[in-house]
């Protein structure tokens, strides 16, 4: 009897068979809320991928493309964990990466969501700072850098604020977004029922646009993962970009490597957090 009960909850996790709520859809191509997690074949990739690289570590088959063997790969990361990488462990490498992107889009959040609220909600402010937001939007953070580091030096600020800008534009764009798609019937709603501005900005616009803001925060996120290396080129002796750019210089493939996987494996994490909080802090996404 536990062989049954416990059977089908495997197969909903690993989403081959719906859940509840997906079986009473009577519509489901083009219902994003219909489509289940995927996790089979998420497992699959990943198994394919490895028993790929074995296949070809144990043939040779990759020494031409200056790709490292798993072996010698799991080899250095042992060695990493063990030793560290230029006198600095492996795990302070890691801390001082989390710690500057959650930085840059914390604070690229604080800023550009008012901003993105007042562009959304204020024609004024719309047409002060449009021109700025999508003049410095398509500028790679890359381009700044020089600019950075007259301004800032080569200290830990102008890293952070290069990951700030990095996640500033996207912030104000899904603010702005998220403010646009409130319906105004819940406005003139609300209105009817004698809510104050500020009341209407707390209870119907703000919960509207979280759906929005939390997505440009994942995309932040994955922005300001994929601008690490390039902020920890301003003169950084520590973080994943800087052991990444390092072993470059010295044709250390192993290591530039497994300094690629943590940086996948630790935004995964982050990408999984983010959709862990997004159910349990905006239920209603998604439900009109």
């Amino acid at each position: 009897m536990s062989a049954q009960v416990k059977s089908p909850r495997l197969a909903i996790w690993l989403g081959l068979a719906d859940n509840a709520f997906t079986r009473q859809k009577t519509v489901k191509f083009g219902d994003a809320a219909a489509v289940n997690s995927g996790r089979f074949y998420s497992v699959l990739v990943v198994v394919v991928l490895l028993l790929a690289w074995v296949v070809t570590s144990a043939l040779n088959l990759i020494e031409p493309f200056y790709w490292p063997t798993i072996q010698g790969t799991w080899d250095r990361f042992t060695k990493l964990v063990a030793e560290g990488y230029r006198n600095v462990p492996l795990i302070d490498h890691i801390g001082i990466s989390v710690y500057r992107v959650l930085s840059g889009v914390v604070y690229g959040a604080l800023v550009g969501i008012p901003i993105g609220f007042a562009m959304g909600l204020s024609s004024v402010a719309r047409g002060f700072m449009d021109p700025i937001v999508e003049f410095m939007r398509p500028i790679p953070p890359l381009a700044l850098i020089p600019l950075v580091i007259l301004w800032f030096g080569i200290d830990e600020t102008a890293k952070i604020f290069l990951l700030f800008l990095a996640s500033l534009f996207i912030m104000i764009l899904a603010a702005r977004a998220g403010v646009s798609s409130v319906r105004v019937s819940k406005v003139h709603a609300a209105y009817s029922l004698g809510a104050s501005k500020l009341q209407v900005l707390r209870h119907v616009i703000l919960p509207n646009a979280l759906p929005e803001i939390f997505t440009g925060l994942r995309t932040a996120m994955g922005v300001c993962w994929g601008t690490v290396v390039a902020a920890e080129l301003v003169a950084a002796d520590q973080g994943l970009g800087s052991m990444i750019m390092i072993a470059k210089n010295f044709l250390q493939t192993d290591t530039v490597v497994i300094g690629i996987i943590l940086i996948g494996l630790i935004g995964y994490t982050i990408e999984m957090v983010m959709r862990w909080l997004e159910r349990i802090l905006i239920p209603w996404k998604g439900k009109g």
